[in-house]
């Protein structure tokens, strides 16, 4: 069952698995933070870095729901500000660097805008957390980078069936809902 850094993963993910609280996503971080420093020789991660794919689902929980992908970046993707509704997600970086910033949605005289609160620059083995409604953008600094995003549900049916998920779009400089 525990062979490789990826089964490990879904071992010690699924045995930690409960109600959304502080335990739990310090858990399932430190979890993805180790499969993130997985050796390249191991054969599921030597296919991920061969084939470079732009998502690949590598692990879909079907008594719990969560959801772990990989996605293969390159130099200069930019993945406008968003939020994953009522979702929460863990980003962990196997190589490259990936700059991650974090918004507040305030309501000004001129509607709903997005405020920049910092940026974090996320490197190989490190993993950052999004709770529910937390808003960010995502841009590859150095590529091609390999990044695994686990989701505690699956986010297709949360943005296609239930609408939960907000995705902003910059006008006159300043960024607002997209419609």
């Amino acid at each position: 069952m525990t062979d490789n850094a990826l089964a490990l993963f879904i071992h010690r993910t699924r045995a930690s698995w409960g109600p959304l609280s502080s335990d739990l996503v310090a858990s399932c971080r430190l979890h993805l933070e180790r499969l993130a420093k997985a050796h390249a020789a191991e054969p599921w991660l030597a296919a991920l870095h061969e084939d470079a794919p732009a998502s690949r689902e590598l692990y879909r929980d079907a008594e719990h729901g969560f959801v772990l992908q990989a996605h293969t970046e390159q130099a200069g993707l930019y993945r406008p500000p968003h939020d994953h509704g009522r979702g929460w997600v863990i980003y962990a970086l196997q190589r490259g660097e990936i700059a991650m910033s974090t918004y507040a949605r305030v309501e000004t005289g001129a509607g709903i805008q997005l405020v920049k609160r910092d940026e974090t620059l996320l490197r190989a083995g490190q993993a950052q957390l999004f709770l529910p409604g937390d808003i960010h953008d995502t841009r590859c600094v150095a590529g091609p980078a390999l990044l695994f995003r686990f989701t505690e549900r699956d986010l297709k049916q949360e943005d296609q069936v239930a609408r939960r998920v907000t995705r902003y779009v910059e006008r006159n400089g300043a960024w607002t809902v997209g419609t």
